[in-house]
């Protein structure tokens, strides 16, 4: 096995690792490390909960006894660069230096402030060696989430919608569906991979959805809608408190709260969604999916507060209704599912 076989291998195992922390980490980055000696992976870990150990803490408490003679001179691969802050947890260059380990291999830079490419140089003073960007363009990819958080200081947000073969996303004042079941069930998998799922009064009022994972397994979102003049009746599902719920409004609510439900005042100007998304990132909601309608996920894409688009093209014929949102950009992948065609859009940074 040649050297950059090696390395590809190895680093594509931290990648599967990292991503069985999906949505857990939110805010942090998904990731996952190995540790490898002779070729033979002696530990590996991944970051399973926001605020609990990192990948490589993991990685290292996984190596047996028998092996402990033989992690400094092993190579730790990871998707991620080590962290070098100390936050809710230690930083794990800390941890590196202190178990000597000589030769550290890893993927992506990690775009969080105070980190940043720092690690490489920290590490490198003490002696390790470094190597960087082994396959990056999948790395980054799996840290695309936290790269918007870090950066931008707003959640990752993905708009989803189904539009019929003539381009209309539905009837005015009529339910139709245009998903058909698998591609249904793939947008409850979805929901539970986010921290938040948004969609218009229109929406909550016409298709009264409960926004909810009950499809697929996994935790319902933070479920948020529009309510600008509170017209929501307290008997849709959307205000059952099975799942924490905000209702945003610029009304001041004399209704019933729990603490699965709670108004926001946000004034309904120019400003709405941008408010909208401070709120949610104050609170730690680091993935946004925006599910309808129409007119909501055109303000996102007007105001260029988006960065991935999952559309379901069907064959199902309207001739006349609500007109689907417009993305301007290349479609990055298509798969064929069913009578449904999913297209995937990015929007670059």
């Amino acid at each position: 096995m040649s050297i950059n076989t090696q390395h590809n291998l190895f680093i594509s195992r931290c990648f599967d690792l990292a991503k069985l922390g999906i949505r857990n980490t939110s805010p942090n980055p998904m990731v996952g490390a190995v540790l490898v000696y002779k070729n033979r992976i002696i530990g590996e870990g991944f970051h399973r909960q926001y605020g609990s150990d990192h990948a490589e803490v993991n990685c290292i408490k996984s190596v047996k006894s028998e092996d402990h003679p033989f992690i400094k001179d092993a190579i730790l691969y990871v998707s991620l660069e080590p962290c070098c802050i100390i936050g809710n947890t230690p930083a794990c260059t800390d941890l590196i230096k202190k178990l000597g380990i000589k030769n550290v291999i890893y993927s992506s830079i990690d775009p969080t402030p105070g980190v940043n490419g720092k690690s490489k140089y920290l590490l490198q003073d003490n002696g390790t060696n470094v190597t960087t960007g082994v396959a990056y363009k999948k790395g980054d990819q799996i840290v695309r989430y936290r790269s918007v958080i870090a950066r931008l200081m707003r959640p990752y947000i993905i708009l989803k919608f189904a539009q019929s073969v003539d381009g209309f996303m539905g009837v005015n004042d009529k339910q139709v569906w245009l998903s058909n079941s698998y591609t249904k069930t793939l947008s409850h998998k979805w929901r539970s991979e986010v921290d938040a799922i948004m969609v218009g009064t229109n929406t909550a009022l016409l298709d009264n959805p409960r926004l909810d994972t009950r499809l697929h397994y996994g935790a319902s979102p933070l479920r948020l809608v529009l309510d600008r003049k509170l017209r929501l009746n307290q008997d849709l599902n959307i205000m059952d408190k099975s799942s924490p719920t905000w209702i945003i409004t610029e009304k001041e609510s004399s209704k019933s709260k729990s603490d699965n439900l709670k108004y926001v005042n946000i004034a309904f100007d120019k400003q709405l969604i941008p408010n909208v998304l401070e709120e949610l990132y104050k609170d730690n909601k680091g993935i946004l999916l925006v599910e309808g309608g129409s007119q909501l996920l055109q303000s996102f894409i007007d105001l260029n507060l988006w960065d991935e688009a999952r559309v379901f093209n069907t064959d199902v014929l309207l001739k006349n209704g609500i007109n689907a949102p417009k993305i301007n950009r290349l479609v990055h992948k298509t798969w064929k599912l069913r009578n449904n065609e999913l297209q995937q859009f990015f929007n670059p940074m």
